[in-house]
Parts: C-alpha cells; structure tokens; sequence
C-alpha cells in the first residue's frame, strides 16, 4: 500500500511539474522574446542590407504573428 502511495505521488509530481514548467517557459518567451529588434538589425546588417525601421517593424510584427498562431496550437 505505502508503496502504491508512493508512486502514484511520484506520477502526479512529475505531470504537475511538466505543466507547470511548460506554463512557466511559455509565459517567459511571450514576455521576453528571444530575438529582439538590435539582434534583428545586426543580423540584417551583418548580410550586408541595410534595415530601415519600417522594415525592421514589419519583420517584428510577423515573428509575434508566428508565434501567436503556435501558441494556440
């Protein structure tokens, strides 16, 4: 019986913590994006373009779609 105890407590432990993980990792990368608009625009010029902001913003705002349509995947 303690042993059954056990590890259904440890099954239930290991669900929670992957969900609660999961919660906690999707909410950081929605707040804190992994790329920002300065690595976006060394990266553009480092290919050797030169980024305008209207480019820039417009590049930005279809990352935040994409990451949108996976979040409600």
């Amino acid at each position: 019986m303690l042993v059954l105890v056990g590890l259904l407590a440890l099954v239930v432990g290991l669900v929670g913590g992957f969900f609660l993980a999961r919660f906690t990792m999707k909410s950081y990368l929605a707040k804190n994006p992994p790329i920002s608009e300065e690595m976006m625009k060394s990266m553009m010029m480092s290919m050797g373009q030169k980024p305008s902001q209207k480019k820039l913003n417009q590049m930005m705002s279809q990352m935040k779609a994409q990451s949108q349509k996976a979040q409600k995947k």
